[in-house]
């Protein structure tokens, strides 16, 4: 019945994730030494990739949403102050494989869902495209070609995350996940140093709830538990991604001991609101816990084309004490992607890293933020006219470098042109001329996540 609807859906307006910035290329290309402007810093040897959906073959634009299609790697390999190449390449999936007449990847699958476009992380040696709900991970080649889909060597389980957060300390990745039709149970996963799941804790919730990312501190997993939850309704009505605002679902917050039950969760209630991604998060001297966060106050509501509403940086204090979440704005322009120096997960840190986003068409802005959350001072850099930046990530220069030491790297898209570049900037001097600029001769579409992987 899904399916059949699906097809007979009828646009009343143009879908705007298969358009402007976001309509889908047709082709794979690879561009070796693409131009470079400036001086790319000779310390930032690997890889910088970023994970989008690029549906393979046309979609319905009435059924269509951008969370769902297949994924799509754009890379550019940097080695001693050149840029290498330039490459983007489908992950295969079953349908991109059928789709280019190529035999079909190997490795197992989810039963219903196989595509892995929202993030790329490193972890155990290996490149990992990993997506949420149910999809397995995708090991890539660092020249972005799919190897295997994963199971972790059959210790994953029933899904894995898009969000998960590696601990420097431990070397380990944790993560909250869910499976997008088991709609009463999560599970915290921590995938060890050694590319296994060691941990898989489920945690009863209801109503099926989407719980994009998380955070870590010292003691806590930080468990998202918000009314946006798994919609039967947008599926028998051929919509392709299930997911609605739910005014019966409770808002709340738990923090889940790390190696602790479900039983043990402190669960803290908070106003109804949505997170897709938290900033970082740490512990108070007096035991509260610190989480700050792209904020929206409502998701996916009446439908779910988007997504919907502004969102807002803000302070977020769990006290498990009195089981309760205070919320305080610390910027209310429409924020996301929230970056930082990642060495310091889960501890006091100043800096965050942002990208403005507007309601109509999401990643359509030309700004991005620093944000120093001691002073309270927050800088923007616009990158003019018809230039729109996606998600900005932070690497330091040194693994002793201080925080802001480091270089600021991402996507901009320059609409006027139909191209694209990879920006890099000095963090420390953020609103400066950019330190290096590679170009890229095609239009990047504007997708989700990436990061910078080392490689020797």
């Amino acid at each position: 019945m899904a399916g059949f609807n699906r097809s007979r859906r009828k646009a009343t307006q143009p879908n705007i994730f298969l358009e402007g910035v976001h309509t889908p290329l047709t082709e794979e290309i690879t561009e070796i030494d693409p131009k470079v402007t400036g001086a790319i810093p000779a310390g930032l040897n690997g890889l910088y990739v970023r994970n989008g959906p690029n549906p393979v073959s046309p979609v319905n634009p009435a059924a269509h949403h951008w969370f769902v299609g297949d994924g799509m790697l754009h890379g550019v390999r940097l080695q001693d102050g050149k840029a290498l190449w330039y490459r983007n390449r489908w992950v295969r999936s079953n349908s991109v494989s059928d789709a280019l007449g190529e035999p079909r990847a190997p490795g197992p699958r989810h039963p219903r869902i196989d595509v892995a476009n929202t993030n790329i992380v490193g972890h155990a040696g290996k490149i990992w495209a990993i997506v949420e709900a149910g999809g397995y991970p995708v090991e890539v080649s660092e020249d972005l070609e799919t190897r295997a889909h994963s199971d972790f060597d059959g210790t994953l389980g029933q899904s894995f995350s898009a969000h998960p957060h590696y601990d420097p300390d431990t070397g380990e990745m944790h993560a909250i996940c869910y499976e997008s039709q088991q709609t009463n149970l999560l599970w915290h996963k921590v995938l060890g140093a050694d590319g296994r799941v060691r941990r898989d804790e489920p945690i009863p919730v209801e109503h099926g709830p989407m719980v994009h990312d998380c955070m870590i501190t010292p003691k806590y997993v930080i468990v998202m538990d918000l009314p946006v939850t798994f919609s039967m309704s947008a599926i028998i009505s051929g919509m392709s991604f299930p997911y609605r605002w739910n005014e019966n679902h409770k808002a709340r917050i738990g923090l889940l001991p790390r190696e602790g039950s479900a039983d043990d969760i402190i669960w803290c209630d908070v106003d109804p609101c949505y997170i897709f991604h938290p900033a970082n998060a740490y512990e108070t001297e007096d035991g509260k816990v610190v989480m700050d966060a792209c904020v929206y106050d409502h998701m996916f509501a009446p439908d779910n084309t988007g997504p919907d509403g502004v969102p807002k940086f803000e302070s977020l204090t769990i006290d498990p004490a009195t089981r309760t979440v205070s919320r305080r704005v610390i910027d209310d322009r429409a924020h996301e992607f929230p970056r930082y120096d990642e060495r310091l997960t889960g501890k006091p840190y100043r800096y965050v890293y942002t990208t403005a986003v507007a309601a109509d068409g999401f990643l359509t802005e030309t700004r991005i933020f620093k944000h120093d959350l001691t002073n309270g001072s927050c800088e923007v850099r616009d990158f003019g006219s018809g230039r729109v930046p996606g998600e900005f990530i932070f690497i330091p220069a040194s693994e002793t470098a201080s925080e802001d030491e480091g270089w600021l790297m991402g996507y901009v898209v320059d609409t006027n042109a139909g191209l694209s570049e990879l920006v890099i900037l000095d963090a420390a001097n953020f609103t400066a001329p950019a330190v290096a600029t590679v170009h890229i001769p095609q239009r990047i579409p504007q997708g989700f996540h990436g990061n910078f992987i080392p490689v020797g």
